[in-house]
């Protein structure tokens, strides 16, 4: 009995450490990447008329509204401040192509990589990805001096984030059940009885 218990989690162990080459992993990553990307909400509906704005009653009231339209268009603000950043880069376009080059090595290496990283036949840790970005992103920063000019256009995308989530009321919104449940907004005990 004990063999087979040794041999059953060998075979575990073989099943799910199955060596993925880095193209597999960079296709599978940029596949996640357009899935995220697809959870945009139609801008027509981000952008709604006069109807939809309002000035909130107070300060929680605003508080409320930004976390119910960040839930809500999460995605549709990352592009705009992604947007905002590469809009500040704009007046040098060595340094835009850099930072946008670093930007989808972050997006692609890790945000989106849901494989360990295989490299020359051996595995790359985590660690060992985040300290190879972490030194790439530094030395791109000190040599190229952008970090005042993205940071100004991160500032202004978030500037315009929340006050586009504080003026744009949530009521009407159609929220997907599994959106409210990880918003909060329902517990897991009302979503089964509705």
């Amino acid at each position: 009995m004990p063999s087979s218990t040794t041999t059953s989690s060998a075979a575990a162990t073989t099943y799910t450490t199955i060596p993925i080459s880095g193209s597999d992993v960079i296709n599978r990553s940029i596949q996640n990447l357009y899935t995220f990307l697809s959870k945009t909400r139609p801008w027509p509906e981000f952008l709604a008329g006069a109807n939809a704005v309002d000035i909130p009653t107070s300060l929680s009231d605003a508080g409320i509204r930004i976390r119910r339209n960040l839930n809500y268009f999460s995605v549709n603000y990352a592009i705009i401040i992604s947007a905002f950043a590469a809009g500040s880069l704009i007046g040098s376009p060595v340094l835009l192509i850099f930072t946008c080059l670093i930007f989808a090595s972050w997006l692609i290496l890790f945000f989106f990589r849901e494989d360990p990283m295989v490299v020359f036949g051996h595995q790359v840790s985590d660690l060992i990805v985040i300290v190879g970005l972490l030194t790439v992103s530094a030395i791109t920063i000190w040599f190229t001096g952008i970090l005042n000019n993205l940071m100004v256009g991160i500032g202004i995308g978030v500037l315009v984030s929340v006050i586009h989530g504080s003026l744009r009321n949530p009521e009407g919104l159609f929220v997907d059940e599994d959106d409210a449940v990880t918003a909060g907004l329902i517990s897991n005990a009302e979503r089964g009885t509705a």
